[in-house]
């Protein structure tokens, strides 16, 4: 066995061809506002809303193994600071959306430090308790 009959490949005709329809329909969508109707655009909201969702459940509970049912506070947490500082706060809608990202992470630093020293059910109790608070702060 001679190390020289071996090859690493870092990139494949396929992975090339895939990268360059990704990137076709990133433009696309990006150009979504002037040629979608606003139907359209509300389901493909909501359609990326719950693929965003679907990702963090399997990063959660598929990779680290940590059973989360109050992921949905940030979730929450990030559409009020969008509300409030677009509406209350006249901010663009597009900083806003900046903003409302770094206060939900700003956020989550102080409860992930009291939370992830919880194991197993406890860590899902714990999770829960922290959406009841976010609920009951926002109510």
């Amino acid at each position: 066995m001679n190390l020289q009959d071996y090859s690493v490949s870092r990139s494949s005709k396929a992975a090339r061809v895939a990268g360059l329809l990704g990137a076709v329909m990133l433009l696309v969508l990006v150009a979504a506002p002037w040629w979608a109707g606003r139907a359209d655009m509300r389901l493909m909201g909501e359609l990326f809303l719950y693929l965003s969702l679907a990702t963090l459940w399997n990063l959660m509970a598929g990779y680290a193994g940590l059973v989360s049912v109050g992921q949905q506070a940030y979730v929450g947490f990030g559409g009020y600071m969008l509300f409030a500082l677009t509406m209350f706060g006249g901010m663009p809608p597009m900083v806003a959306i900046a903003l409302a990202g770094v206060l939900g992470a700003l956020i989550s630093i102080p409860v992930a430090v009291l939370i992830f020293r919880l194991r197993g059910a406890y860590f899902a109790i714990g999770t829960w308790v922290i959406a009841e608070v976010f609920r009951l702060s926002f109510a």
